[in-house]
């Protein structure tokens, strides 16, 4: 695993981990019960990092804002039905990554057939790469915490 990965996934972990543990010995059955949380606190998750694909330098336009459109709405859904702790894009890189998903799914298989459900993966747009992860159940908490903090759009 490279330095950037590394790099990433302790952020990401940092970041969650904190939004819940005021108090280290304040242990909440029904919420770990809730998050999906082994006795370590922790749980399984299929890591994806979109690069890009092969088509996405040919797919412009019209063409290429409604398949985006289609992206955010998957991943929209797929947060909302608890199949998604985390997504969002990477910044500029010279190594082709593009964006991340963090499945709440224990295997391969079931993240390959919900990865398979974005238009932009369709498109040829973005590549996946997914390899498994065991990290904080807190990261399920990430999308309930997320909509108290988007503003509405007008």
């Amino acid at each position: 695993m490279t330095a950037m990965r590394l790099t990433l996934l302790a952020a990401l972990l940092a970041c969650t981990t904190g939004a819940l543990a005021a108090d280290a010995s304040a242990f909440d059955p029904e919420l770990a019960k809730r998050l999906g949380a082994d006795e370590r606190g922790m749980r399984s998750y299929v890591l994806c990092i979109l690069k890009t694909g092969p088509k996405d330098a040919e797919i412009k336009g019209d063409e290429r804002t409604k398949i985006f459109e289609g992206h955010f709405a998957n991943i929209g859904r797929l947060a909302d039905e608890g199949k998604l702790a985390v997504a969002g894009p990477f910044g500029k890189n010279d190594k082709g990554y593009r964006g991340l998903y963090i499945f709440a799914v224990s295997t391969i298989e079931e993240a390959e057939a919900l990865v398979q459900l974005d238009p932009a993966v369709k498109a040829g747009i973005f590549v996946p790469e997914l390899t498994p992860w065991y990290a904080s159940a807190a990261m399920m908490a990430v999308n309930e915490t997320h909509k108290r903090i988007q503003k509405p759009k007008n």
